[in-house]
């Protein structure tokens, strides 16, 4: 089977650097949707022939950008929804500098867990649950996922092992696998560039 994880374009949280997870729904911004156009354009994606996606906007219209024929057949996944970063949740750094939950979080490498938060071990496991359902509901051996960085992070992290913050995508990007879906092995692994 063959999977495409693509992470949703830009957003104006994306370009202000704050932490937008899964309890901010915002759109796309007009310069994600421009580089998600020239990707289109460049062809740096695959075919699919079914596109699974989360249900925050940003995913919905990014999806539309690049599958705009298979725009009424998305199927949509709550599990696939973002972290929720509590605290952090569309702050930078700068509006939380000097805030010793956050402090103590940046301390930990961003692998403790999040202040009022969702917990990463809660994250990973609501994510694999998705995934695992996205494999049972597929129809075909082409499929796509288009969700947040820290989905694809998760999906990856859980399959292929290694360090969480290994995996992360520019907007726009993530990674192609040929995966076994019987044993969840991935038999290949490669960046969408």
């Amino acid at each position: 089977m063959t999977i495409q994880l693509i992470r949703h374009g830009k957003t104006q949280g994306n370009f202000e650097k704050r932490f937008t997870g899964g309890k901010t729904d915002e759109p796309l911004c007009q310069t994600g949707i421009l580089e998600l156009e020239q990707f289109v354009s460049g062809k740096i994606y695959e075919k699919s022939e079914e596109v699974f996606v989360s249900p925050m906007k940003r995913c919905i219209e990014t999806a539309g950008i690049i599958f705009p024929e298979k725009k009424s057949e998305f199927i949509i996944m709550e599990e696939f929804k973002e972290i929720s970063f509590g605290i952090l949740e569309n702050k930078s750094h700068e509006e939380l500098d000097g805030n010793p939950e956050y402090q103590a979080w940046i301390d930990s490498n961003g692998k403790g867990d999040i202040p009022d938060g969702e917990k990463f071990k809660d994250f990973g496991k609501r994510v694999m649950e998705g995934f695992r359902k996205m494999i049972s509901m597929a129809k075909t051996e082409k499929i796509t996922a288009v969700i947040h960085g820290g989905t694809i992070m998760a999906i990856l992290t859980a399959l292929q092992g290694g360090d969480f913050y290994d995996y992360m995508p520019q907007n726009g990007r993530g990674y192609v696998l040929e995966l076994d879906a019987e044993t969840m092995k991935i038999l290949a692994l490669r960046k969408i560039q």
